[in-house]
């Protein structure tokens, strides 16, 4: 199958600079990440291509030879090793100048920017990932979590310019403040002009000559602190609570990353949950089911009474309606649905088999519908 225009891949123009494809990779990934599309294929295949894409178009000088040559300016065919370009081959699953699968994993979930290049223009932050467990209550209830929360924090003693207090970061004199400078190299095909990071201000456009002591230049700090996330009622094991801005700082003025709360539910033991709906089975004594009466039906409040007809089937369902999971950011509820399981009594005395034969002795037969109905049956198919 032909390869997709990588620009096609990440929904970007092909003028599209830096900011707007780590931008455009970032919400490409996340949506195709296979963490949150466990089991799915297709959503793995798309995850790689995104990656590949992106690991060409953040690389100016790939990027260069594939807005030249295309595709098969990545296959060596345009120059490969030695013809100035680098090698381009072998990068088609998650290795590569991007930093492979783990990098992929880590610039999501608080890891480091996955390979790329720092630039002076504004850099989104990486989103932190945190697993929380919770039981069956607490999921359908909802509830509050603790959780130990590390991410860089603008340092307090510089105000975040990563210089001493009383002093400034200069501007970069070898890049004038772009964080860039531009290098020309021929090749047998003309000269391809490159932009790479300032070795000097190491693409920040800023030289701090008198670094913050507290921060060492890094205008911000490493800061664990106890944060307090709301887990809304209803959640189901897998879902994802997203909070806004949580993560971590974003670079050059970018907004800061979310904060990714993974929720894991552990099963209960009566209970089986089937979207906002609850399953509970139930058993009962073949009298109860013959005669009827009321049962206690456990709820994830408090038991309920609940009237059985006369003459209950095993495996009858009764639907308690609103008695089920809270749906999340709702007022609605979904539904209990009961399974009557008729338990037939076991080790009987000889007074109560006795009364079992008197009890079927006085039976017509009118009263099995069901065995009525099946005898027909097979009459009918072994006597057409």
């Amino acid at each position: 199958m032909a390869k997709r225009d990588y620009y096609e891949v990440l929904g970007v123009e092909r003028s599209a600079d830096d900011a707007a494809l780590k931008k455009a990779f970032r919400q490409q990934a996340k949506k195709y990440h296979p963490d949150l599309n466990p089991g799915d294929k297709e959503a793995e295949a798309k995850f790689k291509e995104i990656n590949e894409a992106y690991e060409v178009l953040s690389d100016s000088q790939k990027r260069a030879a594939y807005d030249r040559f295309g595709h098969e300016g990545m296959n060596g065919a345009a120059g490969g090793p030695g013809g100035g370009y680098g090698d381009f081959g072998g990068f088609g699953g998650f290795g590569g100048g991007f930093g492979g699968f783990d990098d992929i994993l880590n610039s999501f979930f608080g890891g480091g920017a996955g390979g790329s290049s720092h630039r002076n223009g504004p850099i989104a932050g990486d989103d932190l990932r945190y697993d929380v467990r919770l039981t069956f209550e607490e999921a359908a209830k909802g509830c509050e979590k603790e959780i130990n929360l590390v991410r860089d924090e603008a340092c307090e003693h510089c105000g975040g310019t990563g210089a001493k207090p009383g002093t400034q970061p200069e501007t970069c004199s070898t890049c004038g403040g772009s964080g860039q400078v531009r290098a020309t190299t021929n090749t047998p095909f003309g000269r391809i002009q490159n932009v790479r990071p300032c070795d000097k201000c190491r693409g920040t456009g800023k030289i701090i000559s008198d670094p913050c002591p507290k921060c060492n230049g890094r205008a911000k700090v490493r800061v664990s602190k106890r944060k307090t996330v709301r887990i809304p009622a209803g959640i189901d094991n897998g879902q994802v609570v997203t909070i806004r801005g949580q993560g971590e700082l974003g670079e050059n003025g970018g907004p800061a990353g979310d904060l990714l709360i993974v929720v894991h539910v552990q099963p209960h033991k009566l209970f089986r949950r089937e979207g906002y709906n609850l399953h509970i089975e139930i058993p009962v004594t073949f009298t109860q089911a013959a005669l009827g009466g009321s049962i206690d039906v456990p709820t994830l409040d408090k038991p309920i009474r609940h009237e059985l007809q006369e003459g209950t089937q095993p495996g009858q369902v009764y639907r308690l309606k609103g008695m089920g999971i809270p749906v999340i950011n709702s007022s609605a509820k979904g539904d209990m649905f009961v399974t009557i399981k008729v338990e037939v009594p076991r080790k009987l005395s000889d007074k109560q088999k006795e009364i079992l034969r008197n009890f079927e002795d006085c039976m017509t037969g009118r009263e099995y519908e069901e065995k009525k109905s099946f005898f027909e049956r097979v009459k009918e198919a072994f006597n057409p």
